[in-house]
């Protein structure tokens, strides 16, 4: 069993942490946050303050990070990974950020004789803490396959899509079609409504059909139409993520009009759904109040 850091202990941060002590690594945190950092010791978890131990230490270091500009503070920035090199370091960053950002942050540990893998994930904090993730993967055969024991700890499926970003390029992707299909669920679920067809009856009907989508398997009936509207992911997030992903369509250059169409619904629906609500709660843009009461 290998020694790993994991830093950024939040709620995807912590869940993976506590998954891989599970599969019987030894884990080592930080986070910026003291709090963050005594709460996670109080389950178990060695915490330090900075995370020159970790680079000392760990083998693989795990990173459950905000944004790609965080994630590029803590490898190049003061005290950062570089800071402290370590030949042969590995270092998996599960993000959702920035594939060029990510790229070139590769390129530089590589100079320093590190390694850097992409490994996003879905799942949200359930599945971090159960280990049940997907994670998607960017990475060199070897590099992926020295992490994969780490990584089998903390998810139940793992997809190598190609060398390093293309993990990033593809929770991007991911996470568009997601708030995409929630949108366009909705409507489906309006004309119904108009119709005088059952929601449920049609989710059913939906999802033995060519229609079905992660949407309307899982967030509608998990999520939304019973009222929980729980999923652990925020608007503020899933904002977060929409902008990247229009951010990256601009950069290479695409003309998109849906992908653009759905980026403007989710950021004008922050005048009517607070960052703090749960991101399913984008439906209610077709749906109204009483679908999300």
């Amino acid at each position: 069993m290998a020694t790993v850091g994991v830093i950024g202990l939040g709620n995807m941060g912590r869940g993976m942490a506590l998954s891989l002590t599970r599969g019987g690594h030894r884990v080592l945190g930080f986070d910026a946050v003291e709090a963050t950092r005594a709460a996670l010791a109080g389950e178990g978890i060695e915490t330090f303050p900075d995370m020159a131990p970790l680079c000392r230490e760990a083998e693989i270091i795990i990173l459950s990070l905000p944004n790609a500009e965080i994630v590029e503070a803590v490898i190049t920035g003061p005290g950062g990974l570089l800071a402290h090199p370590k030949p042969g370091l590995l270092i998996v960053d599960t993000s959702t950020s920035h594939p060029e950002v990510t790229r070139k942050l590769a390129a530089r540990l590589e100079a320093a004789g590190m390694a850097m893998v992409d490994a996003p994930v879905s799942g949200g904090p359930k599945g971090a803490i159960t280990g049940t993730m997907t994670m998607v993967i960017g990475g060199t055969e070897a590099d992926v396959a020295r992490a994969m024991p780490v990584l089998e700890a903390m998810s139940a499926k793992r997809v190598h899509i190609g060398p390093v970003g293309a993990g990033h390029v593809t929770k991007i992707v991911n996470n568009l079609l997601c708030a995409a299909h929630l949108l366009t669920g909705a409507e489906a679920l309006r004309i119904a409504r108009e119709a005088g067809v059952d929601a449920e009856r049609l989710l059913e009907g939906l999802n033995a059909g060519s229609g079905r989508s992660g949407v309307t398997q899982v967030n509608f009936p998990t999520w939304v139409l019973n009222g929980a509207f729980d999923s652990g992911f925020t608007m503020k997030l899933m904002r977060k993520d929409v902008r990247l992903a229009a951010q990256f369509v601009g950069e290479l250059g695409l003309d998109l009009p849906l992908a653009a169409d759905t980026a403007r619904l989710w950021a004008t629906s922050e005048a009517t759904i607070p960052d703090t609500e749960d991101f399913n709660r984008i439906v209610s843009l077709q749906l109204g109040p009483v679908a999300t009461s």
